[in-house]
């Protein structure tokens, strides 16, 4: 397979749908030979799954259908990606590429676990358009890489996004989980930054792009999350441990995942009569994995002898299943039957070269060794030709530097050139305080050695052949050593490294529950604080009892942070991180939705509103009971009257359910809310007036407070005239009234249920309490007492 350049993306994707708004998707890999299998119901008109499923998958290559069957009233699959993925590459195979038959086949003899453990063999009649993408995938990734997938080596998962908390892309960007809103913050010299670019301290390709992956798609196993917290909390507390395995690591070659590509796909088979200059590229790409895989396996002693000790479930799993597997001592030892123990993996693109020339041992083969010694003599004679032109042209500070891409060329400080360069010299190009160029003899001489190297590469590959066939049949253990490592490299080099960086406690573990309710107490954003040193930490508590938090205040008073601060911190949660709060227990959550921010979408010819009302429709088409849902200033795109009313018919619609909301506005009517539905809990923004003018605390506190006409102070400020000011106030006063009044008739009427709710909202809590029984009988007593006296 081809080099994937490092971070970007290796995923191709197949996509097809049918008339029922069904989605088949399949995502395969070419960097790690795994295939990603999900089918599901297209729930918007505007494929907000399916671009939440491409935005997480990132493809560089989409296969379509031809746009002949899109489900009435949607554009289609094809029609999506010429839209919003104009820059990625789309291929439109003919419908009888997307077999589901051949499909199902594939999978079975593909697939490195049974189909009954992917659960394919009982229901792939029922997810036939994931097994249709999924041959047409395969079929172009055959044909067009000119190779075969090796049987039972490919890593397959099915409908692995539903197993995982599911955040849609407009949630994604709006809270900044992968790319900033802004680079920069006005007022200061640092970057802001988004929550992948916090944590990205990762060291390997593999760790980064799982990292990516844990941040868009969060767990939402309590055992696995508790797995991933016990770990941490053992690097925490063993500083030996944590710098033992943060400096082993590093022995790890950064790419030590994209070797599995080259053993789970068969390229055409090398002989004797096929050696054309064509194969050189991926024969040495081939070599480079050998070199690669050797100088992991040589580093896993040293990560067996920090690991031996460890105590936690997740450590101790990875020293049982990697360092004790006698596997890969076999794999080594055949590896040095034919490669050289001196070889080592390199970065360096000259040192790399000559390694992957040498790799095989002197003696194996005899063209082997007749092409090194043509490679040696052609480097000797470049080297020389350098030594050469330093004494004729009185250049002793000539250097010569190599790349992969044009070979040898030289390096010539421009304070050592006086006049013109000779004009022996060509290509002649500046470069910062050098100028690079090259000659008629040194290009020959490069294509010499290029051309003996390439020799080289290929008699390599033919003796390294029976190698790769053996090592082909452990294709498992090693996918698990590249999983392992990438996931040690995650929890290790970003997880500890981010936490151990902060002030002591400033992180804590959080705390799980299936149904209890999201408590942080002092929580903090986590961008944010690194950014600004005084920031202001603030509490949430939302149970079934309680399940909306109205959070209002003028704008600026920070409600829009805090909305991103709670979704970042159950997102941190469960992806089985600290979190920057003083105490958190946190009900799993399986949907964020998110709905901020106003701008006009042009693209789609929607106005703001239009907008707001399509992203609104979004969550209350898709919300589920255990959903967090943050809704920053609904309804203030159109009429104050009809934004108030949409904005009112929303939040009693979602206190039906037991999802969690939180809803910032600074529409004091919604307060009245409070005062009819015993599940709401109003909040408010401490805001002082100094000299008519706004003073922010950033403070939250509870119950609603009237600052009084802040809108009127900034107009003021803004330089509205005097007469317009004092008309408005007289009006804003006269409305205000007739709205305490209905409220006092509320909180009247509904006084009894109230009582009623907060009540069952401090069982709730003591349900979930850790305390002892004696602490439970006297909280039972006091809250006994609290109701008769109508204290609560």
């Amino acid at each position: 397979m081809e080099d994937d350049g490092g971070e970007r993306s290796s995923f191709v994707i197949g996509l097809i749908e049918n008339r029922a708004k069904e989605v088949g998707v399949a995502a395969f890999d070419l960097r790690s030979a795994s295939l990603h299998l999900s089918q599901y119901i297209e729930t918007s008109s505007s494929y907000q799954n399916t671009k939440t499923l491409l935005h997480f998958y990132d493809p560089m290559m989409i296969i379509v259908p031809p746009n002949k069957l899109a489900p009435e009233g949607m554009v289609g699959v094809s029609e999506l990606v010429d839209r919003f993925y104009a820059s990625v590459k789309k291929i439109v195979m003919a419908r009888g590429c997307f077999d589901d038959t051949k499909g199902a086949m594939l999978i079975k003899n593909l697939a490195a676990r049974e189909p009954s453990a992917l659960g394919l063999d009982s229901y792939y009649k029922q997810y036939y358009l994931c097994l249709a993408s999924a041959s047409a995938t395969i079929k172009w990734i055959e044909a067009e890489k000119g190779v075969i997938v090796t049987n039972h080596s490919l890593s397959v998962t099915f409908n692995g996004s539903f197993d995982h908390m599911n955040i849609d892309a407009t949630s994604v960007q709006n809270l900044e989980i992968i790319e900033p809103f802004h680079s920069a913050l006005w007022g200061t010299n640092n970057k802001k930054r988004s929550l992948f670019h916090m944590l990205k301290t990762t060291k390997t390709v593999g760790g980064t792009r799982l990292l990516r992956a844990n941040l868009l798609q969060p767990l939402k196993d309590i055992e696995t999350i508790n797995t991933r917290l016990d770990c941490l909390d053992e690097l925490m507390s063993n500083e030996q441990l944590f710098f033992g395995l943060s400096q082993v690591l590093r022995k790890f070659p950064k790419e030590t995942d994209r070797v599995l590509c080259h053993f789970c796909f068969k390229p055409k088979k090398v002989t004797n009569e096929v050696l054309v200059v064509e194969n050189t590229r991926k024969s040495q790409m081939l070599i480079s994995s050998i070199i690669l895989l050797k100088t992991a396996l040589d580093a896993l002693p040293l990560l067996s002898k920090v690991l031996k000790d460890a105590k936690s479930f997740l450590l101790a799993n990875v020293y049982k299943s990697i360092c004790e597997n006698e596997k890969y001592a076999d794999i080594r030892k055949r590896i040095g039957v034919v490669i050289d123990e001196d070889v080592l993996h390199a970065r360096v693109p000259f040192v790399a070269r000559t390694q992957q020339c040498f790799a095989v041992k002197a003696g194996i083969d005899g063209l082997l060794d007749i092409a090194r010694r043509s490679f040696c003599d052609t480097s000797e004679a470049i080297h020389n030709l350098a030594n050469k032109y330093r004494e004729e042209f009185k250049m002793p500070n000539l250097k010569l530097p190599f790349n992969s891409r044009q070979g040898f060329y030289f390096s010539i400080p421009q304070k050592d050139i006086q006049g013109q360069l000779p004009s022996k010299f060509i290509q002649v190009v500046k470069h910062g305080n050098n100028v690079h160029c090259s000659t008629l003899e040194l290009a020959s001489l490069n294509v010499r050695n290029k051309s003996a190297a390439g020799e080289c590469y290929i008699r390599t590959e033919v003796c390294l052949e029976a190698l790769v066939d053996t090592i082909r049949e452990d294709i498992s253990v090693l996918t698990l050593l590249a999983e392992v490592l990438c996931l040690l490299d995650m929890i290790v080099n970003s997880f500890s490294h981010t936490i151990s960086t902060k002030p002591v406690d400033r992180y804590i573990r959080p705390e799980f529950t299936d149904d209890g309710p999201l408590a942080i107490d002092a929580g903090r954003h986590p961008i944010l604080e690194s950014i600004h040193c005084d920031f202001v930490p603030n509490n949430i508590f939302i149970s079934e009892a309680s399940n909306m938090v109205i959070a209002m205040g003028p704008n600026m008073s920070g409600k829009s942070t805090y909305l991103q601060q709670v979704c970042l911190i159950v997102i941190l949660a469960q992806i089985g991180c600290y979190v920057p709060a003083r105490f958190a227990t946190i009900r799993v959550v399986d949907r964020i939705f998110t709905r901020m921010g106003t701008m006009d979408n042009l693209e789609s010819n929607s106005s703001t509103f239009m907008t707001e009302m399509k992203e609104t429709a979004f969550v209350m088409q898709n919300v589920s009971q255990r959903s967090l849902i943050v809704m920053d200033e609904l309804g203030r795109a159109t009429s104050s009257s009809d934004g108030l009313a949409i904005a009112w018919s929303c939040c009693e619609h979602l206190l039906s359910l037991t999802a969690y909301t939180i809803f910032a506005t600074h529409m004091e009517n919604l307060s009245e809310l409070a005062t009819i539905y015993p599940n709401v809990k109003i909040l408010h923004f401490d805001v002082d007036i100094r000299n008519s003018r706004l003073d922010f605390k950033f403070q939250l506190k509870d119950g609603p407070r009237h600052v009084a006409h802040y809108g009127l102070l900034l107009a003021e400020v803004a330089g509205l005239p005097s007469s317009v000011i004092e008309t408005a106030r007289s009006i804003t006063s006269r409305i205000t009234d007739k709205e305490v009044k209905r409220m006092d008739v509320n909180c009247l009427h509904y006084n009894q249920i109230q009582l009623v709710y907060h009540v069952s909202q401090r069982l709730i809590c003591l349900k979930y309490s850790n305390h002892d029984e004696d602490s439970i009988r006297q909280a039972l007593q006091s809250l006994k007492e609290s109701y008769i006296d109508g204290r609560l």
